[in-house]
């Protein structure tokens, strides 16, 4: 009988008794009702909520469902709620279960569970730390009702709740969600399409899933993340096989159907083969960023991050990661180029570096030749040659840099260290983010500034978390934009981070695959194997 998690599946649940019937061990990629799929990293650790890492993320999309979800115009629109009302002063939010949201182990998803999601989740993220700055009080009406009620209107509730990527509004069970959420949880019950098979899953080779037989879809076509969630495979495996050039000769070879991401330089093989295809799956594109460790020197002196903002320049960076310009973007803006916040820099900042200038930064502050403990990370082929430009970039602004390798889930769990950068801490890392993550000041995790509250790397600026209250507030398009500016520069002025330009890059699958949807996350549901 297959475990699926110590406190999972309770006797005698239909869903445990089907998963238990279902293809053990590895399956070849050829069965029909099996996908295998590598992902753009390892996934060790299993709490969506309790890190932003994508592939957790990707993890929870498996097993959870959400109350909104953003379709391919990135419009949020309703899954698990059936309906929704708001009160004429726009203060009282209600929101109604659509029938037969059933958690793993049989029992009835409750308006209960999603209160204690929704606070569970808006504890770590900055969307939902924000939207709690308005809310006066949640709680569950019934069993299929629950009520958000604001101190005063807020126009980014079902934004909020529809939040596509890191941090997602994902929904558990309460008990689980009741979860201090700043410790991991140790369940995987969840509501969505699959169901986490823990028996048969071991971190650093495969995590598997089956089909949830009892998950009910909603009614409307798959359309980004939104609309039914129909598993067409039984099976999904995500393979962990970090060698970009293994993924590339398993999924010629038919060893697997799907790859995340492949880089670059390995596309053209790719499309010499007329048995696999590669996927825009993510047309928005992706942002490159140098995050800067705001608590630990050298980094903690502001003049010093001004430095090294003066030593950047995108393109380097871009040539170094991705190689072909059809597939990157140079780009000053934060909030990306092309959409309604995108705004550029004015002059040549991370465009084109000034190393005069920031050696004479370094001087006025009195740079004492502390070196940066950068962290690069090996395992996710994208960011492996970030690090190497980012030293040399500095080393000419007149830093000292210590580059530090290790891979990307050792970079995971060391970012969260606030020690001296010499006693296990750093300094500064690299990292990307999808598009939809950072369209607004509210979204982008790296623009807040209240560090009791702000994402790795801790940020203290009141004066930028006004900047963002105001921008949660306002209505008016024009001005919402003339804020989402303000942010910017305030942002470039106080060198909270360094954006490093746009990459574009396709998934790869076999040719018998269909149905990949276009949306910023890569998801199983819609998938066929033909």
């Amino acid at each position: 009988m297959l475990e699926i998690n110590r406190r999972a599946l309770a006797a005698g649940s239909a869903a445990l008794a089907l998963a238990a019937t279902l293809m053990p061990g590895v399956a070849p990629a050829q069965d029909k009702k099996t996908l295998r799929f590598v992902q753009a990293g390892n996934l060790t650790i299993l709490d969506p909520i309790f890190t932003t890492a994508y592939v957790t993320r990707d993890h929870g999309y498996m097993i959870y469902d959400t109350l909104f979800s953003s379709d391919e115009n990135n419009v949020a629109k309703p899954q698990m709620v059936d309906k929704y009302e708001v009160s004429a002063d726009k203060k009282l939010w209600t929101f109604t279960l659509r029938d037969g949201l059933e958690w793993h182990d049989g029992k009835p998803v409750t308006g209960e569970d999603c209160v204690a999601s929704i606070k569970r989740w808006a504890a770590r993220d900055a969307m939902g730390q924000k939207m709690m700055e308005f809310v006066a009080e949640m709680k569950a009406v019934n069993d299929k009702t629950f009520t958000i009620a604001l101190k005063e209107p807020y126009g980014l509730v079902i934004d909020s709740l529809g939040k596509p990527s890191s941090n997602v509004p994902f929904m558990m069970p309460k008990r689980i969600a009741d979860t201090d959420p700043f410790k991991a949880i140790d369940s995987q019950i969840g509501s969505g399409p699959f169901i986490y098979i823990n028996a048969e899953s071991k971190p650093g080779e495969k995590h598997v899933y089956v089909k949830n037989p009892k998950y009910k879809p909603r009614a409307e076509p798959a359309s980004g993340l939104a609309g039914g969630k129909v598993a067409k495979v039984d099976r999904v495996e995500f393979v962990e096989m970090p060698d970009p050039t293994q993924q590339v000769n398993a999924l010629i070879a038919g060893e697997i159907d799907m790859i995340e991401n492949v880089p670059h330089d390995l596309i053209p093989l790719l499309k010499k083969d007329r048995n696999v295809q590669t996927v825009n799956w993510n047309p928005l594109g992706q942002q490159f960023i140098l995050r800067f460790n705001h608590l630990t020197k050298p980094f903690d002196n502001l003049k010093i991050r001004q430095a090294a903002m003066y030593a950047m320049r995108q393109e380097d960076f871009l040539k170094a990661t991705v190689g072909e310009p059809e597939f990157y973007k140079v780009c000053s803006a934060a909030f990306v180029c092309g959409t309604p916040n995108g705004v550029e820099i004015q002059g040549d900042l991370l465009k084109k570096p000034d190393f005069e200038k920031s050696k004479a930064l370094l001087k006025e502050a009195g740079y004492d030749g502390t070196p940066v403990v950068l962290m690069q990370s090996t395992t996710l082929p994208v960011l492996t040659n970030m690090a190497p430009v980012t030293k040399a970039l500095l080393e000419q602004g007149g830093f000292k840099v210590d580059m530090q390798s290790m891979d990307w889930q050792t970079v995971v769990s060391r970012r969260a260290r606030k020690d001296p950068a010499d006693k296990g801490g750093w300094s500064a890392f690299h990292t990307y983010a999808i598009a939809v993550d950072i369209l607004n000041p509210i979204s982008a995790n790296w623009m807040v500034a209240d560090p009791a509250k702000a994402w790795f790397g801790w940020p203290n600026d009141p004066a930028m978390e006004k900047l963002r209250d105001a921008y949660s507030r306002e209505t008016d398009p024009a001005k919402s934009k003339a804020l989402a500016l303000a942010v910017q520069n305030r942002a470039v002025d106080q060198a909270q981070y360094a954006w490093l330009g746009m990459w574009f890059g396709p998934g790869a699958a076999r040719a018998s695959i269909t149905g990949w949807l276009k949306a910023p996350v890569v998801v199983h549901w819609n998938i066929e194997k033909k």
